[in-house]
């Protein structure tokens, strides 16, 4: 959704992003904060406060000050984080306190020259494409003058962390944590979650040995994504020190990072399954699965199992979290490392999800490994996937996705398609339970390919077939 006048002013799936000091400037932060302020108006009334919050990135405090003058100038209440806060904090006092949603100045897992901004309504979870919308089409009229800062009074502090680690400890076991005795490593990767998942592990009765809970705006020289290179470290504390677990989160703690005890890093699917058999079997809940295009159907299996209805939605959480509210879902999630759950708010929580790991542990008394093992078993698994990012310019990215649409291949690899699904990209649902997924990057010159197949081979196959296929239409010019 870009911006006709200012094409660098863009929302994605969850909120707009930028480098520091290029597009994410003062001036144009100061043009957004006025274009939700209008979006405020016409959905609060301004006895309502507005919370604002920050992660540990260069200028976010800064950014986050600017934008609480600005709401004040303007009339609303601002109540601002006495330091950096999570997402999922945040996010929960914007249910918890009678407001008008909060602002989230947060980059989240990219890179230290970014930041972003989200908007988070008093629902507590990601605001809706339609109230996107309508902030994005505020944003042109937008004044980008800085706030006089005359009104001072109108702007106060709070500390969010309470009322969060109240209501997280009412959703865990903390008894059977405390006597499982668990030794857990927990690396912070300079972001917001410090703080707070080693406080929760501390009062749950774990031993805990902490890494990388300084802020350091430079995230120690490289991401603060939960991913193979960020946590090689804590993979190797694990293994040495015979750990139970291994945690970490992003930097807004909304995506989780987990380790099992021989130093395997979970894939976001994989927790999934896991978690989603941990609440039915341990916590005895029930309710709909809310997955996204992209995610593993090894959950539709565990759900056909289990009398759950599947729910399939377009990339991004803000489609899993709408579907929280408009129903009972016991576990919504994306393969990119996001989920919740019933009870909870319907917006990402990584702290909660480590939180969850750890209490499946004490629980059952098994090794995580080998919960990880049955839980494959029982949906039938295991499945093998894989992602592709193929570098195309826009018509041949243009070209393929037209061609999929109209005249979608019989089969991939030898297998026949059964099924094309539209909902976001191209979906082909193949005939022995494999599928592929195509969905062009919005930001980026790139096509993403999903892949997913029972068969480690058959996956490998797929994944060259799709190769082929898309590189053939540049080719002969389609």
């Amino acid at each position: 959704m870009s911006i006709a006048s200012n094409p660098k002013i863009k929302f994605g799936t969850d909120g707009w992003r930028g480098i520091i000091a290029d597009d994410f400037t003062f001036s144009n932060v100061c043009k957004v904060t006025r274009a939700i302020a209008v979006y405020l108006k016409t959905a609060y009334s301004q006895d309502r406060p507005v919370l604002i919050s920050y992660d540990t990135r260069f200028l976010a405090h800064e950014f986050a000050r600017t934008a609480a003058e600005l709401l004040a100038e303007l009339g609303w209440t601002v109540k601002m984080v006495e330091r950096d806060c999570p997402t999922p904090v945040i996010a929960y006092n914007a249910r918890h306190i009678d407001c008008a949603g909060a602002l989230m100045f947060t980059a989240s897992h990219n890179p230290p020259p970014y930041c972003g901004i989200k908007y988070i309504p008093d629902y507590a979870g990601p605001a809706t494409t339609e109230i996107t919308d309508t902030i994005v089409g505020n944003i042109e009229s937008s004044s980008d003058a800085p706030p006089s800062g005359d009104n001072a009074d109108n702007i106060s502090t709070f500390d969010p962390k309470p009322e969060y680690l109240k209501f997280i400890y009412n959703l865990l076991d903390r008894s059977a944590i405390r006597s499982a005795g668990l030794k857990v490593k927990y690396d912070a990767l300079h972001s917001t979650s410090r703080g707070y998942l080693d406080d929760i592990l501390a009062e749950c009765g774990c031993e805990v040995e902490t890494f990388h809970t300084n802020r350091d705006v430079l995230f120690g020289g490289g991401m603060p994504e939960p991913n193979q290179e960020q946590l090689s470290g804590l993979v190797e504390t694990v293994k040495k020190d015979n750990a139970d677990i291994g945690l970490a989160t992003d930097g807004d703690g909304d995506r989780f990072g987990i380790i099992d005890e021989q130093g395997n890093i979970l894939t976001p699917n994989t927790v999934l399954l896991l978690l989603a058999r941990h609440l039915i079997k341990n916590r005895g809940k029930t309710g709909a699965i809310a997955r996204t295009v992209a995610t593993t159907h090894l959950l539709d299996n565990f759900a056909l199992k289990h009398g759950l209805e599947t729910l399939e939605t377009p990339v991004g959480f803000k489609y899993v979290g709408e579907k929280m509210r408009q129903t009972d879902v016991l576990i919504g999630g994306e393969e990119s490392g996001g989920l919740s759950i019933i009870g909870h708010i319907p917006e990402k929580d990584g702290i909660l999800a480590n939180m969850l790991a750890v209490e499946a542990i004490a629980q059952e008394g098994k090794p995580l490994s080998q919960l990880v093992e049955e839980a494959i078993a029982e949906a039938d698994g295991p499945a093998y996937n894989q992602r592709l990012d193929l570098h195309l310019n826009e018509a041949h990215k243009s070209a393929v996705l037209e061609t999929c649409k109209n005249n979608p291949p019989a089969d991939v690899a030898g297998i026949k398609v059964k099924e094309v699904g539209r909902k976001d990209g191209i979906k082909l649902y193949l005939e022995d339970g494999s599928w592929v997924l195509l969905r062009p990057s919005g930001t980026e010159p790139l096509m993403r390919v999903y892949t997913e197949s029972y068969s480690q081979q058959k996956q490998n196959q797929i994944a060259e077939h799709m190769q082929e296929m898309i590189q053939q239409m540049q080719t002969v010019g389609v």
